[in-house]
């Protein structure tokens, strides 16, 4: 019961004792963390450039260009939380506790590869080019919101279990 009186359902924390070990001594989620905001800052970069060119007309290269960096950076973030999940979950994509943020990643990364694609055989123009971006950018901004949904879940969580302390030798692999 809460301090309103109201009954609420416990949910499953987001990480086991042992996943939280592995995914505080592993150095990928210091990558990770390091590249989500480098990701975002390309994104809001590149969201001006084209929006930018939808709105007057210039700085086509630069936005074309821009949504190429951006979705070499999806990638990279998207290989390298691969190898996090696996080194925490035991899984390289749809563990259970980031089953629908990787779900909606693979969305996200095909609209990203469609528009390379496009890109790439001239099959869309450049106006086109642009709205697929902005469709891929909007898929990416849920997505994001829901890894910063589970970040705050994840700090609810060790705020409210009691603490914890990793058996001597964890660490050390």
């Amino acid at each position: 019961m809460d301090k309103r009186g109201v009954t609420s359902a416990r949910r499953k924390p987001l990480y086991t004792p042992e996943q939280r070990v592995r995914r505080d001594a592993s150095g990928w989620t210091l990558v990770q963390g390091l590249l989500a905001p480098f990701q975002f800052l390309v994104f809001l970069i590149s969201l001006g450039l084209v929006l930018r060119y939808l709105w007057t007309g210039e700085g086509e290269q630069a936005a074309l260009l821009s949504i190429v960096v951006k979705t070499l950076t999806l990638y990279t973030i998207m290989v390298t939380g691969a190898i996090w999940e696996k080194v925490v979950f035991g899984k390289y994509l749809f563990a259970p506790a980031f089953f629908w943020e990787d779900a909606v990643s693979m969305i996200v990364i095909a609209l990203h590869t469609a528009y390379l694609w496009a890109l790439w055989t001239h099959a869309l123009g450049v106006t086109e080019l642009m709205v697929l971006a902005l469709v891929a950018y909007a898929t990416y901004v849920v997505n994001a919101a829901q890894f910063i949904w589970k970040l705050r879940m994840a700090r609810l969580d060790a705020a409210t279990e009691p603490s914890f302390t990793a058996p001597a030798g964890a660490l050390a692999k």
